[in-house]
């Protein structure tokens, strides 16, 4: 399975989408500072995940998730757990 995930990082409140097969080890390694993008940023926390039974599902589906409207869908399925964790 591949899963796409989305994280917020607890020191500036930016989001970082991404995709993965161990989404247990790539968050370590983004909390780590083993990732280019979200180094100095951690730690992080992961605040949408979803499966995908291939790789090319997950990089589109990705594609979407980083698109005007694949975040407006995110702030949808996670209004309510937004407005718990501010």
């Amino acid at each position: 399975m591949w899963y796409n995930y989305v994280l917020k990082s607890k020191k500036d409140g930016k989001w970082y989408t991404g995709i993965t097969n161990s989404l247990r080890k790539r968050l370590w390694q983004h909390n780590n500072g083993k990732s280019t993008y979200t180094k100095g940023r951690g730690p992080f926390y992961v605040i949408y995940c979803e499966a995908c039974h291939n790789e090319d599902d997950a990089r589109a589906r990705e594609k979407y998730l980083k698109s005007g409207m694949g975040k407006r869908f995110i702030n949808n399925r996670i209004k309510r757990f937004l407005t718990l964790t501010g």
